[in-house]
């Protein structure tokens, strides 16, 4: 009989599934409403280093970002949603073509209370599986339990960089700097928030109201792994508009596909509450959860083997 890869990754699909369903727990006893969004969407958010998959003349989504904020504008406050992403030209240890991702947002929360959403989050899912509140990795043990640590990317720079965040921007190094020099260190304790980012990485954040030159943005990383992405979210329409032209205008210096504008999605930011935002990598959470080290092994499907 022809041995199947799947059959030695039996227990990791079992895990992930359980994993699952605790997620869906975790939200509802929050009393968040669990929402279902198109895939298939006319214009996806014009980001400069995302490229989405087309599927004729619309694209499918990278994220389920713009429809979830419409449905914030439409008074849906609390809301979260698990579903399959497309991003283009991504395949890896780490990365898959088509991938799972749990978004959420909470209405009148900013970025800093959605880091203890988090803190309350991994430990629940580490506990529903039968685990303790430590992971191992690579020998390491890496307690779950709260508070986590902070560190801002200014000061990330700082310690593991030879120069500073404003002269890698400058120099056109920030994310090599970041993925050679900063990320392997990040979370070999204990998790740690990466937050406020430059500006010009804000993407659909807000800016610090203290301080323009940064933005309400953080990352959440555990041995070395980017987990989530989140914000507290932009919602000026004026301002996202200037962002995504000035993304649009990158990518066509570059090359790449130029996306429409989402319109609608900007009319609806002018409704849009005071909210925060979260997109977590559900393959990167069931890969620490069960100790693995290959997005491959905790996933039923590799591009691969379909071709």
């Amino acid at each position: 009989m022809r041995r199947y890869r799947q059959q030695a990754i039996h227990e990791h699909l079992r895990l992930r599934a359980d994993i699952l369903q605790a997620i869906r727990t975790f939200f509802r006893n929050y009393q968040y409403l669990e929402v279902e969004t198109p895939v298939r969407i006319p214009a996806p958010a014009p980001e400069a280093h995302i490229d989405a998959q087309e599927s004729e003349r619309w694209f499918l989504h990278t994220s389920p970002e713009l429809c979830m904020k419409m449905l914030l504008s439409a008074g849906f406050p609390r809301i979260f949603q698990i579903c399959r992403c497309f991003r283009k030209n991504e395949r890896g240890r780490m990365h898959l073509p088509e991938f799972s991702l749990l978004e959420w947002y909470t209405a009148g929360q900013d970025y800093l209370e959605m880091m203890t959403q988090c803190e309350a989050l991994l430990p629940y899912l580490s506990a529903s599986i039968g685990k303790t509140n430590t992971i191992v990795r690579k020998g390491r043990e890496i307690s779950l339990l709260p508070p986590w640590e902070k560190l801002t990317v200014a000061a990330a720079f700082d310690q593991y960089s030879g120069i500073s965040m404003q002269e890698a921007l400058r120099r056109n190094r920030f994310d090599e700097i970041m993925g050679l020099d900063i990320e392997p260190h990040l979370g070999m304790e204990r998790p740690v928030f990466l937050y406020d980012y430059p500006a010009s990485c804000g993407a659909l954040a807000r800016l610090k109201p203290e301080d323009a030159t940064v933005a309400e943005r953080f990352e959440l990383y555990i041995a070395g792994i980017e987990l989530c992405n989140a914000f507290t979210e932009l919602t000026d329409p004026i301002e996202q508009r200037c962002r995504f032209e000035q993304e649009r205008l990158y990518r066509r210096q570059t090359g790449k596909t130029v996306y429409p504008l989402p319109e609608n999605f900007l009319k609806a930011l002018t409704d849009m509450p005071a909210a925060s935002g979260n997109a977590m990598g559900i393959d990167r959470i069931v890969m620490l959860l069960t100790e693995t080290e290959a997005i491959d092994d905790v996933v039923a499907f590799t591009p691969e083997e379909l071709g």
